[in-house]
């Protein structure tokens, strides 16, 4: 826990001072001051990340990486100081003794997850390794030729590299997942203040309602550097901010453009994020309608400071632009992965989130793998979500026709509301028919549901003030705030238990580890490659390592120079 603790206070920093000096250049620049700390803090997720990305195409990712950042932290620091000083000033003076206790009390509850839980299969399996290539040489050509997953770009295993401090502490630190669940967290706290739970849209309450619960699903998992975890995170951080700009009748179109910054930045956590950025038509069309071509220029420059890199990253280590999606074949590279590899890669990750394990099977069409997929697949409670999601698309159908029907009798926050949601829709539609394990998707599983049942008590508490019945949306409120404490409690005693099952475990001051495995190892071109005696898990501590012996073919004298395809899984 300790370990995690000073991990995460230095990931505060360079996030917040990384993040507070985006947030100059936006006002200086687009005349939009940003004024929330938890806001500047994800801004500087966004720009740590690239910068870790951009680092890893030309060197390692470690001593030398954390070095620039600090110093560039520490300028903006003393450049800053008066601002930053008053910025943090304000906002602890206006924050209650109450809040500051459940501040520090969430954040030894989230550290102590970190520190221990279940190491995914995953991360044992490729991440740990795909982390250890970019902390030992940044990017090497060709990488997927020797294992396909390390083909699986994605950009948190950039940040997790810049943060695991191996060069500092001897130990591989994974606690990025921690902080920003904890982020997260703090998005989902207002639920708890009746205040912020009466405004004039019970939507974002909603929204919050599915963070919370999703944060309950994953405090056991998030010890592991899973993608999955971050960009689900992510997906409801955008989603909560935007329906709070909503909320508060934000005119200013440079907000949501910043959340598609943001959008951008899920995609290189996983490219299944990709179609959230179709909540960037409202700021485009904003930007348009002011005339302000500049500022959509700028704000599409900061996307493509934030994509470039992961692509770049794609290309080399697969040799395509996006991987696996082989026919979008852009670069003539000797390191190029085999196209046939690369579709059955893709099949195989299209036919296991459908429960089917026989790539054979990608093009079955829906009708015949949905019902063993929902009832093989799915916990009880995916299940009826799944349901209620399809239920969702009728009653969103219902209210579109509603509204284009009666588009002057439709009130703007509506019409925002049912935007985003379908968007989400959209994001749960892809996920759905391309690979539906439930922990890819979860966030939009969740969403659905819980946008489309505030949306619709948004109409009920409607009707009921035109009715004159404001006693009975007051109970409803109280009776609604009362089920959410009641929720919070079943899942506090859940919370308890599993600490209780944890607290044996030695994570007190270091990290709980990856797992550890015997492994043997064969030599190539001089280097010694490790595999695993039983089983296809190597860990991180034994460098390279492969899930078993395969033929590799260097494209040089040195490992830096990358690999050949031929032989390689």
């Amino acid at each position: 826990m300790i370990s995690v603790l000073f991990n995460w206070l230095y990931i505060a920093l360079t996030f917040f001072l990384a993040g507070f000096g985006l947030c100059v250049l936006v006002r200086r620049v687009l005349g939009y001051r940003v004024k929330e700390i938890s806001c500047i803090v994800a801004l500087g997720l966004v720009a740590v990340t690239a910068y870790a990305q951009i680092v890893s195409l030309a060197y390692k990712v470690g001593a030398a990486a954390n070095l620039v950042l600090a110093a560039a932290c520490l300028v903006a620091a003393v450049v800053w100081r008066s601002q930053i000083a008053q910025l943090l000033s304000e906002a602890w003076k206006s924050r209650s003794a109450v809040w500051k206790w459940v501040m520090l009390l969430s954040i030894i509850m989230w550290c102590y997850c970190t520190s221990r839980g279940y190491m995914h299969y995953d991360s044992d399996l490729y991440h740990a390794q795909s982390i250890r290539w970019i902390e030992e040489y940044g990017i090497v050509k060709g990488l997927g030729n020797i294992h396909v997953r390390f083909a699986y770009n994605s950009s948190f295993f950039a940040l997790s590299a810049l943060y695991s401090m191996k060069f500092l502490t001897g130990h591989s630190l994974h606690a990025v997942n921690g902080f920003v669940a904890l982020l997260l967290w703090m998005q989902v706290l207002p639920l708890f203040c009746a205040q912020k739970c009466t405004g004039k849209s019970l939507v974002t309450s909603f929204a919050r309602i599915g963070a919370f619960y999703y944060l309950t699903v994953i405090y056991s998992d998030i010890v592991a550097p899973a993608s999955d975890y971050a960009v689900m995170c992510v997906v409801f951080l955008i989603v909560i901010r935007w329906l709070e700009l909503l909320e508060r009748e934000e005119d200013s179109p440079v907000p949501y453009a910043l959340l598609c910054v943001a959008g951008v930045y899920a995609v290189t956590l996983k490219l299944t994020a990709g179609l959230i950025l179709i909540l960037a038509a409202k700021p485009l069309c904003m930007f348009v309608r002011e005339k302000k071509w500049c500022d959509i220029g700028i704000c599409l420059a900061m996307g493509i400071v934030t994509i470039v890199p992961w692509l770049a990253r794609t290309v080399m280590l697969s040799g395509y632009l996006l991987y696996p999606f082989p026919a979008l074949d852009l670069f003539d590279v000797d390191w190029k992965m085999d196209a046939a590899a690369a579709a059955l890669d893709a099949a195989e990750i299209r036919t296991w989130g459908r429960g089917l394990n026989n790539a054979a099977l990608v093009d079955l069409p829906v009708s015949e793998w949905f019902m063993g997929w929902f009832q093989g697949s799915l916990p009880g409670i995916g299940k009826i979500l799944v349901l209620a999601d399809i239920v969702c698309l009728f009653v969103f159908a219902v209210l579109l026709i509603r509204m284009i029907l009666n588009v002057r009798g439709t009130e703007k926050l509506q019409r925002d509301h049912l935007f985003v949601l379908a968007a989400v829709l959209v994001s749960y539609g892809f996920w759905q028919l391309s690979a539906p394990l439930l922990r890819y998707g979860y966030a939009y599983v969740l969403l659905v549901a819980v946008i489309t049942a505030g949306i619709l008590c948004d109409i009920l508490i409607k009707y009921f003030d035109k009715w004159q019945k404001r006693d009975m949306i007051r109970r409803m409120t109280v009776l609604g705030i009362i089920a959410l404490w009641a929720f919070s409690a079943v899942k506090l005693v859940s919370l308890v238990r599993y600490s209780c099952g944890e607290a044996a475990k030695p994570a007190y001051v270091w990290q709980q580890d990856y797992g550890s495995y015997a492994l043997e190892s064969y030599v190539v071109n001089g280097i010694p490659f490790y595999y695993p005696v039983n089983d296809d898990r190597t860990g991180y501590d034994f460098f390279p390592a492969l899930p078993r012996q395969i033929p590799i073919e260097f494209r040089g004298e040195s490992i830096e120079a990358g690999f050949y395809s031929g032989g390689g899984e």
